[in-house]
């Protein structure tokens, strides 16, 4: 086999702002393994300042990894363990590499897992996604995703003032009950452990299904009273980043006893990492979800297709698969979002 290891920036539509900053340009690393008659590519997208492995010699080290894996033919799992992104676009090329039956690189989906989403018989659920902004720009993208028709909305929170954000809640909650939308938050750690408590109980009195990291990460005494005393459930999310042994993993669910934890492979150990959170969480009696990262289409295309193998065909709980169309350059790929559910297309 060969390997091959190139860059790719990728532009926003819009800029995506998080409470951690705004996000105008993302860079991906593409990993292509090739023989005389097998093509598998894969995605590695490190988040600057957030996954564990971003780092300014990133291509030379996934580029070394690389070099092993065409020399030895396997993947060394347990040295991709800490660079959860290069062992994420690593394993998509060599699923993609092993069940390829061509050389074209992506005139159709790569059937990465045998399911009824990578076949194309049946869509996953998502939410929709709705980025911070100003007041009148979140409520529009609000109204933009009800009109699509997602029964399931993630909203950003912690980034414009609290009490405009709380009123934006009462007032989807005022138009739609929560029968008809299930509203789901994410702070991006944007609340202060003195105030969080309040302002969950402040935010639960409109049926919200639960809350992405309300507090900033590795404050675990903090987390595990709040996910005791608040009265909607909590799900961890960059909680979960850099913690890549199972030990130190099933320590830390039990310390702080989320509702849920929130997994994307790129950040939380490849496919391989997120089953072992996925199996550990549920010895836990924690119940989970999977969503990209900011992925292009490659990556979106993995994940989902990896989600379908995870839950099986009839996936009941919303997945945060809804990002494919952020980019103004995308990598053109079959997936369609039809309502609330992503699709795989093939032969189109």
């Amino acid at each position: 086999m060969k390997i091959t290891v190139s860059e790719r920036v990728f532009h926003f539509k819009q800029p995506a702002t998080t409470s951690r900053g705004i996000y105008n340009e993302r860079k991906s690393w593409f990993v292509e393994i090739k023989d005389d008659s097998r093509y598998g590519i894969g995605e590695c997208a490190p988040l600057p300042d957030l996954s564990c492995d971003a780092r300014p010699d990133y291509g030379e080290v996934l580029c070394s990894f690389c070099r092993e894996l065409e020399h030895t033919g396997t993947i060394d799992y347990e040295a991709l363990r800490d660079f959860p992104s290069m062992l994420f676009g690593i394993e998509t090329a060599m699923l993609a590499f092993e069940k390829s039956d061509s050389l074209s690189p992506i005139s159709d989906v790569p059937l990465l897992f045998d399911t009824a989403f990578s076949r194309g018989e049946k869509g996953i659920t998502i939410n929709g996604l709705v980025w911070m902004g100003s007041y009148g720009e979140m409520l529009e993208r609000m109204e933009e995703k009800l009109s699509k028709g997602f029964h399931c909305v993630k909203l950003k929170v912690g980034a414009i003032d609290f009490d405009r954000e709380l009123d934006l809640v009462k007032r989807i909650r005022e138009r739609f009950s929560y029968h008809e939308v299930e509203l789901r938050l994410d702070a991006n750690g944007g609340f202060k452990p003195e105030n969080a408590l309040y302002q969950l109980e402040l935010l639960s009195q409109y049926a919200i299904h639960s809350i992405e990291q309300p507090i900033k990460q590795k404050q675990w005494a903090a987390m595990a009273e709040l996910c005791r005393e608040a009265p909607l459930p909590i799900a961890l999310d960059e909680e979960l980043i850099g913690i890549n042994n199972p030990d130190a993993k099933r320590q830390m669910l039990r310390i702080i006893k989320p509702a849920y934890i929130v997994l994307k492979p790129s950040l939380h150990g490849g496919m391989t990492g997120c089953r072992e959170w996925i199996d550990i969480a549920r010895e836990e009696g924690i119940g989970s979800w999977i969503t990209s990262a900011l992925e292009s289409n490659i990556g979106l295309n993995a994940i989902a297709q990896f989600c379908s193998s995870v839950y099986g065909d009839n996936i009941r709980m919303p997945q945060g698969l809804g990002t494919g169309q952020l980019f103004t350059d995308n990598i053109n790929m079959p997936l369609e979002i039809r309502g609330d559910k992503l699709f795989v297309v093939h032969n189109k």
